[in-house]
């Protein structure tokens, strides 16, 4: 299939553990999208295919298209061109992957590239944050590895480390059940007691580190959370009993829910098999059914490449032929 942009962006783990709105992963779970041909301003046609095909092919509730249109806006472009887009979602959606924020950091790229505008990498991942509403996930969906990042609401800073070895894959376990971001926020307390919270920073600043310093083994301390997972795990079924089985398994690092669930993932230092079993199993013993996913830290972010053609089409669209 002629595409005038191709963008191949990885799924997240957010909110890794201990880093609520904080920390994040890029895995290797992959959306693929085609812009095929520039349309009139506000006119859009997309083909999906794969997870959510049937709704995501309403260009109202596309969010590639939202974005889009948003990030434009943010430039002072107030008539951008409209497309037509093919796309194979792979991430599942509303299971805590980053399907969301796959589509904002599609829709973001797609506006630099048809309107030019002069937006560095700070300003990219502030109007994908602006436009998400929090960076664990976008920042690693654009810039691949583990990042930390701190957002005020207006400015934002972060640091990407490297990706997990080779020898530490992600085993992700997604029941058929959907925990929508909206309902996972009204699930958590508006205070939280002291001593959490100072749980969290010691736990949360020894994930960092130990990340930085490939001390893997730390990651069961340091993903180690009090702030959001025990009230989050009592939206969907099989929740506690999976962290309590998995942990126990000796190739298991550590276990987290992944963004806002219901993914569970584990990170594993040796055969998944067994992890992957005891997390499917304890989802059916549940009444849930599942599928499981054994993936890489991807080391590389959302790619873009750009078909020599644009510039043409680019032209023929201004031109109004």
């Amino acid at each position: 299939m002629k595409s005038l942009i191709s963008l191949r962006v990885p799924a997240t783990s957010a909110n890794l553990g201990s880093g609520f709105d904080t920390i994040g992963m890029a895995v290797s779970l992959y959306n693929i999208f085609k812009v095929t041909e520039l349309l009139p301003s506000g006119e859009y046609k997309i083909e999906a295919h794969g997870e959510g095909a049937r709704e995501l092919s309403d260009p109202k509730a596309n969010l590639v298209v939202n974005a889009y249109e948003a990030a434009c806006k943010r430039w002072g472009v107030d008539k951008p061109h409209g497309f037509s887009m093919w796309c194979h979602n792979i991430i599942p959606l509303c299971r805590g992957l980053g399907s969301s924020s796959s589509a904002v950091v599609a829709g973001v790229l797609i506006a630099q590239h048809f309107t030019g505008a002069e937006a560095d990498e700070a300003e990219l991942l502030r109007t994908m944050t602006t436009i998400e509403g929090h960076p664990d996930n976008v920042a690693p969906c654009f810039l691949g590895g583990m990042v930390v990042s701190c957002w005020d609401g207006t400015d934002l800073r972060y640091v990407r480390l490297h990706a997990l070895p080779p020898e530490v894959l992600c085993v992700a376990a997604v029941p058929d059940e959907r925990v929508r971001t909206d309902e996972a926020r009204k699930a958590l307390p508006k205070q939280v007691p002291f001593e959490d919270a100072v749980f969290n920073l010691g736990h949360a600043a020894l994930l960092t580190a130990a990340w930085a310093t490939g001390k893997w083994d730390y990651l069961k301390w340091g993903m180690d959370d009090r702030l959001h997972q025990q009230y989050r795990s009592k939206l969907f079924s099989g929740a506690d009993e999976i962290f309590k089985r998995v942990q126990e398994l000796p190739e298991c690092i550590s276990v987290a829910i992944s963004g806002s669930g219901p993914t569970i993932i584990a990170l594993v230092n040796g055969p998944t098999q067994r992890v992957a079993e005891t997390m499917c199993k304890t989802f059916t013993e549940a009444g849930v059914r599942s599928q499981f996913f054994v993936l890489d830290g991807a080391a590389g972010g959302a790619e873009l490449a750009v078909d020599p053609s644009l510039e043409t089409e680019l032209g023929k669209v201004e031109a109004g032929e």
